[in-house]
């Protein structure tokens, strides 16, 4: 009554991988549920003695019925007409189904679980190949339409007029359809949702992996195939972490442009494996939208999967450079930060020896002072433009700078001392909360 398919039986659209997956690698195999009481049958015995007659005719017939059934699902269903199919195996599988249906209309007891069984196993299989369920569903019921039609023509020939008497069994048989087209229906939909769950869970370890750096060789030509990302691509590392401090997934960042992107949460930060093609990281960080009140890390480029790992630790280095709500830091713009946070106590110890006076001033006084270094100091060390950017006059800032001298005993005019100097605030402005 019901049409199987052989191992290559479902093609791929164009362009779309074949899955990979078989029912083997299900996480545990779908257990059948058990089945409900049988209906009792409104046929008189007499009927239901003419059913089983004309039932073990046609078992007698089966090798003839299968090649029937098996070309009428190549005329009304598309998915059989594949040159993929195995026809000899499409022929096996439909002969088995069939014989197994015929004997329970004659033996309904006794083979009532070994024809569920059959309708089961046929809807993992299927759902593992991933042939589609409806094309499924629809051969079944060309099959099942085939033995009715057979039922009532056999029977016509032995007593025409009791064949009319048929009638009384057929809720019984369209029963018995729909219990193995729930049957199969069920098991397909299991295996589909397990498979779907490997599929999802396998994305997961490989991006891991790969962020990690415990992805293998021979797991590149898989992360190709499953993520999308060629083992020898241009690859940037985007690290992206909410305000809050909480331990909870971060609103994943959007990319615009259409770069392939991949992404993974781990505890609090998220992080996307950016294929760039022939774009550059400035253009990724334009095209990021940071989500309102997170912040973003982004690495350079890189070449091939193999250094993903190395992109995603010069990622959290520039998140760690704190860049403001909203906003992505590039590493390459931000080495002096990177140098610092990279190397805390270092860094603290910088911003003693260059700031160690400054810092024990009144508030006010540090905090005047602190601002005009940075100011100068953003201003390429022009007295005239920081005042611009402090609104005062040059002279004030110059007075600054001096007091700056005096507390400290450095001297500006060194290019070592200003070097140590923008270090120093870098250090004091991301280490000191």
């Amino acid at each position: 009554m019901h049409s199987v398919t052989g191992s290559r039986a479902f093609v791929p659209a164009p362009g779309r991988p074949a899955p990979r997956l078989s029912a083997d690698r299900v996480r545990t195999a779908p257990r059948m549920p058990a089945a409900r009481p049988p209906v009792r049958s409104r046929a008189d015995a007499e009927t239901v003695a003419l059913l089983h007659r004309t039932a073990r005719v046609l078992l007698a017939d089966v090798p003839r019925l299968t090649d029937r059934i098996v070309a009428l699902m190549k005329e009304r269903e598309p998915a059989y007409r594949s040159p993929s199919l195995d026809p000899r195996e499409v022929w096996r599988e439909v002969h088995d189904s069939l014989s197994n249906n015929v004997r329970s209309l004659v033996h309904p007891k006794e083979t009532r679980e070994s024809a569920r069984s059959c309708s089961w196993r046929i809807g993992t299989d299927r759902a593992a190949q991933g042939f589609p369920l409806d094309a499924l569903l629809h051969a079944y019921r060309i099959g099942c339409t085939v033995v009715w039609e057979q039922l009532l023509e056999t029977a016509s020939k032995e007593d025409p007029l009791g064949a009319r008497s048929l009638v009384h069994v057929a809720a019984d048989v369209w029963n018995f359809v729909d219990e193995h087209c729930t049957l199969v229906a069920k098991a397909y939909q299991e295996v589909e949702r397990q498979l779907a769950w490997h599929r999802e869970n396998r994305y997961r370890i490989l991006v891991a992996a790969l962020l990690d750096g415990t992805a293998r060789v021979g797991d590149f030509p898989e992360a190709e195939e499953v993520l999308g990302l060629p083992e020898q691509g241009r690859y940037a590392v985007v690290a992206v972490k909410d305000a809050d401090a909480a331990p909870r997934a971060p609103h994943p960042a959007k990319v615009r442009g259409g770069l392939r992107t991949v992404w993974h949460t781990a505890e609090a930060t998220a992080h996307a494996i950016v294929l760039l093609g022939d774009a550059g990281t400035e253009q990724l960080v334009r095209d990021l939208v940071v989500p309102p009140g997170g912040r973003a890390g982004v690495s350079p480029a890189v070449t091939g999967l193999a250094a993903v790992n190395t992109a995603r630790r010069l990622a959290d280095t520039a998140l760690r450079t704190r860049p403001a709500a909203g906003e992505a830091a590039l590493l390459d713009e931000r080495y002096p930060e990177a140098l610092v946070v990279s190397a805390p106590d270092l860094g603290s110890a910088l911003a003693d020896r260059m700031l160690g006076p400054v810092l024990a001033l009144e508030p006010a006084d540090r905090d005047l002072l602190l601002t005009t270094l940075d100011a100068w100091l953003e201003a390429g060390g022009s007295a005239r433009r920081a005042g611009e950017l402090l609104f005062c006059h040059r002279n004030t800032v110059l007075n600054r700078l001096r007091r700056y001298e005096q507390l400290t005993g450095r001297a500006l005019d060194h290019p070592r001392e200003v070097m140590e100097l923008s270090l120093a605030l870098s250090a004091h402005r991301l280490l000191a909360s």
